[in-house]
């Protein structure tokens, strides 16, 4: 079990991630960012309570808090400035010798047009910017202090799927399985809730998927969706029992302190048929070659194509990261406070990789007849390569 003590970001990463930010800004010719949404504030704050950031291109930066201020200042190595309303920030900037900006960077990618139109009254005089792009690439670089809590998710995640190959059993049905992981991460220190950036998506800690129903999609980006168990939330497991010979998908995140890991192994009651072992050895050849691939310097949008264009050399497209008209177009994506941070293996990206981001591999084949097999790790990109974070073997699992 983790320690009951919740460790908080030092304040030296906090100033390092600040005067990143502050570079940024100067490069873009942006004035100040005012950072509300909560990954971005908890990045640059170390806290995760209410409030508004305001960061000058020259100057300290404004920790205001509305909700909760008393605990914010025991968690943030920030001042921080109690505010009753967001309508006293220009008072509280003035209040500190700083000019109202000229170009105000909001992270517009997520900020509610309402909230838009707000800091629009504010700020009169400002043309209003988006500085969202800047802050995930600044995020996508992972510092030492960030990567040692990854690579303890990680280790986390492994330990989760030990427990699924104990715990899994005929007529055992997938919310049964997915409920006693849940309980076993919680009592480990999972903080119980999967942070996305894209609007509208959402998932519990992961899914346990079995049989040809495991392939049904949904609006996730993912290339699995399942059944759930209403169609209010129309992903997840479902009330199916596991039975014999079918790929039990064990698709994880562990989130820990802040970050997480993402995991998927395959599991089954007595072998698989010999068509579904083929397909998961390809992937695993797959996460091989994504590895030779994707280097430092290397542009992730080429990566997936020479990836993609083996899976079609191997006659595999047809179900590779689902199937029909809904396949998603990549195989991995970078992970952090967020489970979908750059860089994204994916058509049309042109980002180059660099060394410290971290990003999961997940090539999978999608069956409709049959079901799911594929492996999903997360890995350290360095500069001798992609780092497998995880230890639990990638083969498929087979139990008695």
């Amino acid at each position: 079990m983790s320690s009951t003590v919740t460790p908080l970001t030092p304040a030296t990463e906090i100033q390092a991630r600040l005067g990143k930010l502050r570079d940024v800004l100067r490069q873009d010719g942006i004035d100040a960012a005012l950072i509300v949404q909560k990954v971005d504030f908890f990045y640059f704050t170390g806290t995760a309570q209410q409030g508004w950031l305001y960061v000058p291109a020259e100057g300290e930066a404004i920790l205001m808090v509305f909700k909760d201020p008393a605990r914010a200042a025991a968690e943030s190595p920030l001042p921080v400035v109690s505010v009753a309303s967001a309508s006293k920030i220009p008072a509280i900037i003035a209040g500190h010798g700083l000019a109202m900006p000229g170009v105000l960077g909001l992270e517009l990618d997520v900020l509610p047009a309402g909230q838009y139109l707000r800091f629009a009254e504010m700020f009169p005089k400002a043309r209003l910017a988006d500085c969202s792009q800047a802050i995930r690439l600044l995020r996508a670089v992972k510092s030492a202090y960030e990567i040692g809590i990854i690579r303890e998710c990680a280790r986390f995640s492994d330990q989760i799927a030990a427990y699924a190959a104990e715990h899994i059993r005929e007529g055992m049905t997938e919310i049964e399985l997915a409920a006693a992981l849940e309980n076993h991460a919680r009592n480990l220190g999972h903080q119980g809730i999967i942070r996305m950036r894209l609007p509208g998506s959402e998932m519990f800690a992961g899914h346990v998927l079995s049989g040809p129903e495991s392939t049904r999609q949904s609006y996730l980006a993912s290339a699995i969706g399942g059944n759930g168990t209403t169609v209010a939330v129309g992903q997840g497991p479902s009330f199916r029992p596991f039975r014999r010979h079918e790929p039990i998908t064990v698709d994880f995140v562990f989130a820990w302190q802040g970050y997480a890991s993402d995991h998927t192994r395959i599991f089954a009651l007595g072998p698989l048929p010999d068509e579904l072992l083929l397909l998961h050895e390809r992937m695993l050849t797959l996460q091989e070659e994504a590895r030779r691939l994707a280097v430092v310097g290397a542009i992730s949008g080429e990566v997936y194509q020479r990836l993609i264009a083996l899976v079609h050399e191997w006659g595999y497209g047809e179900h590779f990261m689902g199937f029909g008209e809904r396949q998603v177009r990549f195989l991995g994506h970078g992970i952090g406070l967020e489970l979908d941070e750059f860089p994204f293996i994916a058509a049309g990206q042109t980002l180059p990789l660099q060394a410290g981001m971290v990003i999961a591999i997940e090539p999978k084949m999608v069956v409709p007849t049959l079901g799911v097999v594929g492996i999903e790790n997360t890995h350290l990109l360095t500069a001798a390569g992609l780092e497998k974070l995880s230890d639990f073997p990638d083969a498929v699992t087979t139990l008695p």
